[in-house]
């Protein structure tokens, strides 16, 4: 099995209909799908992978005495003190990682990267809400109809966040996690990921399915509160990314979330007489929950936010 590669400028020609069909099979069956010819300039994409990967590079040393390294450095002492086998750190991350929003402060080395990720992160913008256009339809919403409920009617922004991580190679796989299984809190996820190192994984029919890199593709998934907008239709996948002894894996995550004081609950369309299967709530309050627990069943967190 593969994630679906999908080619997303046939949206715009006479094989539209199948395209749809692709991305709505990708929203259903797999909450996981890869776009290719998405309109992204091939040249911006290699100068976001130069900026980060030179941003990390000055990073590098710090991640070094960060508590992932120091909790491994401490396990793997203790046992070669004790001569036992070493209990696995399930409550930390092998990553490097920092956030980029509208509002927030960015790194200033490399000279180019606030501003070839200023452009990036436009042109994901503006990606993000075309396929939840593509959503809308395939869901029958009206169009906007996703866009709208993330910022409350309008009233409120959508939250647009950036997460640029690197996961790099680790002595000792078999004792830590690149990033734990979990699904997303949010909307709609757009991930330009390594075209080299893998690592990513999702949960598909109980198996865990590697993400293959493609190059200059965006992966899209289905966060939880897609989930519940389609009424179930979408769902939002468990996925995990795995450590590696060679190569240092560049993920580019952005993430068009709902406003914290969106209010989210099933959509309807004119064909839709199913009775919701989500609550309604307040995304700030979900996230409350979210937050305490990003790495347990997304279930409870539903029936978390009912009881609200």
């Amino acid at each position: 099995m593969a994630v679906p590669i999908i080619d997303f400028s046939k949206l715009e020609g006479e094989e539209r209909a199948e395209t749809l069909a692709q991305i709505a099979t990708g929203c259903e069956e797999w909450g996981f799908f890869q776009l290719v010819n998405h309109g992204i300039p091939v040249e911006l994409l290699e100068r976001v992978k130069k900026v980060c990967s030179e941003c990390y590079r000055l990073r590098a040393e710090g991640f070094k005495g960060s508590k992932p390294v120091q909790l491994l450095n401490k396990l793997v002492e203790e046992e070669e003190d004790e001569a036992a086998d070493a209990k696995r750190l399930d409550d930390v991350d092998w990553e490097d990682v920092f956030l980029l929003q509208d509002d927030n402060e960015w790194p200033s080395n490399p000279p180019e990267f606030r501003e070839t990720m200023k452009e990036y992160r436009e042109e994901l913008r503006k990606l993000a809400e075309k396929v939840m256009e593509v959503m809308d339809e395939n869901l029958g919403f009206e169009k906007g109809s996703i866009k709208s409920a993330f910022s409350g009617n309008g009233e409120h922004h959508p939250f647009f966040g950036t997460k640029v991580s690197h996961y790099p190679p680790c002595p000792r796989l078999d004792l830590v996690n690149g990033l734990r299984a979990h699904t997303d809190a949010g909307g709609v996820i757009l991930l330009f990921q390594d075209d080299q190192v893998g690592g990513l994984q999702i949960l598909k029919d109980g198996q865990w399915i590697d993400v293959q890199p493609v190059a200059n593709a965006i992966v899209i998934n289905t966060g939880d509160q897609v989930e519940v907008l389609s009424n179930g239709r979408y769902k939002s996948v468990w996925h995990r990314v795995l450590t590696t002894s060679d190569g240092n894996r560049r993920s580019i995550a952005s993430f068009y979330n709902p406003s914290l004081k969106a209010t989210i609950a099933p959509g309807t369309n004119e064909d839709d007489s199913a009775a919701a299967l989500y609550p309604k709530y307040v995304f700030g309050d979900y996230m409350d929950v979210y937050v305490k627990h990003k790495f347990s069943p997304k279930e409870p967190r539903f029936e978390a936010v009912k009881a609200l």
